[in-house]
């Protein structure tokens, strides 16, 4: 059953979604844009599809949270949370092992880990107290 319209959960979840949205357009329409917020240098030609690519796996992951926060379970939502740690989790390695990141390129990759697993493990043990 989905959460009811009132519930605090489902606002936390849904605002997550038009951040990873806006994330995964400005991918998609701004490679060069979105390979410098990512924390790689800017690819060319053919190689712009790379990032691109992240755009669409990002604006999947909001589409994929505003899904299940309306149309699932309250227990599936903390599961796909957690599981979506591995997006920052190969981030951080991918721009770490490049050596082309700057500081600011890391912190919103681990903020967004931050964030995820936070989130998770709030609604994990909100789902097992109601």
């Amino acid at each position: 059953m989905a959460s009811p319209p009132s519930d605090l959960r489902l606002w936390a979840v849904l605002a997550l979604g038009p951040v990873f949205l806006a994330l995964g357009v400005l991918f998609l329409a701004a490679p060069a844009l979105g390979a410098l917020v990512y924390g790689v240098p800017e690819p060319g030609g053919v190689g712009r599809t790379y990032p691109r690519a992240i755009g669409a796996r990002d604006a999947a992951l909001a589409l994929d949270l505003a899904g299940l926060s309306l149309f699932s379970t309250r227990h599936a939502v903390p599961v796909v949370l957690a599981a979506s740690l591995v997006i920052p989790a190969c981030d951080l390695a991918l721009i770490l092992s490049a050596g082309t990141a700057a500081w600011w390129q890391v912190a919103v990759h681990a903020e967004s880990a931050g964030v995820l697993a936070l989130s998770a493990l709030w609604l994990a043990g909100r789902g097992r107290s109601a």
